[in-house]
């Protein structure tokens, strides 16, 4: 946990999934100079005079160092052979917030955790409120999902108890609320379990998913909720976005997450696109 601006917040998690080593970055520019024989790397030296074959493809990924692309990168700043190396990240726990900040750079793959399909637990904790638990059987519920960035109960209360307020005016003002919030072969639940929160939730939970559930209400939470999300960056890219949000000037919590990606980043990629202090 961090404290930033009296609000403590917590950091995402991030595990690299894949790499594609610096290999074939090398095999790229040794193909624009004409250079194989060049390399310190027995196994780019042979593609001078044999097209590579499966074992040699292996050799070439599991190359960890290349004076040619060091020399590219920080002499003659030639960065579009880093396109050639792939990362990918798997990231939990950031913010809806730090992913606005991440459709700013253009060059990533990104998956991320979407709200139309996985807001289902949320939307039956209000059903299910609705049957004598009120609004604290809601907040009790959320919280117990740690949904958020934020790490202060009293704060998340606070939050929670907003998208409270924004459910149950959409509850108030449309005749088929239940229609929108809950599947088809549920609805039976809500006269099985009459006057029973707890059994409700319990049920629509066991039950069937409503489809696009978040389509309708989307719109009740806020930046402050966790994304999961897998991204792959080129490397040149990768530099991009180390650059600009490692910084101390970037929004503190993309900056945190820059961090965490960065420890996970071996040195060997590294090495190309971190300016070394």
């Amino acid at each position: 946990m961090e404290e930033m601006y009296g609000i403590e917040y917590s950091r995402p998690e991030v595990v690299l999934l894949q790499d594609t080593g610096i290999g074939v970055a090398e095999s790229a520019a040794r193909t624009c100079y004409d250079s194989f024989t060049n390399s310190e790397n027995s196994v780019i030296q042979e593609i001078e005079h044999a097209l590579p074959n499966s074992a040699m493809c292996d050799e070439i990924n599991a190359i960890e160092e290349s004076a040619l692309l060091d020399d590219l990168a920080w002499t003659y700043f030639h960065h579009s052979i880093l396109e050639h190396a792939n990362l990918s990240f798997l990231i939990r726990g950031t913010s809806r917030g730090v992913l606005q900040e991440h459709a700013r750079h253009r060059i990533q793959a990104i998956s991320v955790r979407s709200t139309r399909y996985t807001m289902s637990s949320l939307i039956n904790a209000f059903v299910a409120s609705k049957q004598g638990g009120g609004e604290e059987f809601f907040i009790t519920k959320v919280l117990g999902f740690n949904m958020f960035v934020t790490a202060n109960e009293a704060y998340n209360r606070v939050e929670i108890a907003g998208m409270y307020n924004k459910l149950n005016f959409q509850y108030n003002k449309l005749e088929d609320f239940y229609a929108i919030s809950v599947a088809k072969s549920s609805l039976p639940f809500l006269e099985e379990c009459a006057g029973d929160s707890e059994g409700l939730y319990t049920a629509l939970q066991a039950g069937k998913k409503k489809r696009n559930v978040g389509d309708a209400f989307k719109h009740i939470i806020s930046d402050n909720v966790k994304v999961d999300m897998v991204v792959t960056f080129n490397l040149r890219s990768l530099k991009n976005y180390f650059t600009l949000r490692e910084s101390g000037a970037a929004f503190f919590q993309i900056r945190w997450l820059a961090q965490e990606m960065m420890k996970v980043t071996p040195n060997k990629y590294l090495d190309l696109i971190i300016k070394k202090k």
